[in-house]
């Protein structure tokens, strides 16, 4: 009889046993996934965003300039309608972007690469510089700089500061894309920011983005060389 229950039982013992395996095999691919996209996210491949660097520069040998000199809190008075346009190099942080809705605070570097994107936001060097007509497009990390990007709201305001003036966006309307589709990255004819990021998920990156996309509504230029360096 104890022979007859041990027979019965053993099926039992051999399914928990393949279930428990399967569990384990399962949770270790899990731990496994998520560095890998995490360390995929990085090297940039989640990005449909990668700029090429421009003529004369190479990613080789990246040359990463951080900028503390550019003044957050300017006064009007040295602020004016008209000013001249400083472009920047590969590289360069050349504007802090500020978002108090989503209470953002970034530096922005000029162009796309792995190693700024661990240090900031990045602007893709084929969109327009700051004080230039048409699309200004920035993207940062969901899990670092632009954890907050989606609490932003239609009437939200993005301020971008840089050493030779200041520019005040509004957000004009949410934005939800797949990676491939190109047309919020694309040039405008109108003056307009683009922000985005991944759309956050528990488990690897996501081929979907999020973002806003803002119109222009202050253009201000410092009045003198120099004045939108911090003090």
């Amino acid at each position: 009889m104890a022979e007859e229950k041990k027979k019965s039982r053993l099926p039992v013992y051999i399914l928990t046993g393949v279930c428990l395996f399967i569990l384990c095999a399962a949770v270790s691919i899990a731990a496994l996934i998520v560095p890998y996209e995490k360390a995929k996210t990085y090297l940039g491949i989640a990005f449909m965003d990668q700029a090429k660097a421009g003529p004369g520069t190479s990613l080789e040998g990246l040359i990463i300039k951080e900028n503390t000199d550019i003044n957050t809190d300017p006064e009007e008075k040295d602020l004016t309608e008209e000013g001249e346009i400083i472009r920047p190099a590969f590289g360069e942080q050349y504007a802090v972007l500020r978002c108090e809705a989503a209470q953002i605070e970034v530096p922005v570097f000029w162009g796309s690469d792995p190693e700024l994107l661990e240090r900031g936001a990045c602007q893709l060097s084929s969109s327009k510089v700051l004080g230039e007509t048409g699309n200004v497009v920035i993207s940062a990390h969901v899990n670092t700089f632009f954890a907050n990007l989606s609490q932003m709201q239609p009437g939200d305001t993005a301020v971008l500061y840089t050493q030779y003036g200041v520019f005040t966006y509004t957000v004009r309307e949410l934005v939800k894309f797949e990676k491939t589709n190109k047309h919020y990255v694309n040039p405008t004819e109108t003056d307009q920011l683009t922000l985005y990021t991944c759309e956050a998920q528990v488990l690897g990156t996501s081929s979907t983005r999020i973002g806003v996309v803002c119109d222009l509504t202050s253009k201000q230029f410092y009045a003198a060389s120099g004045e939108g360096a911090a003090e």
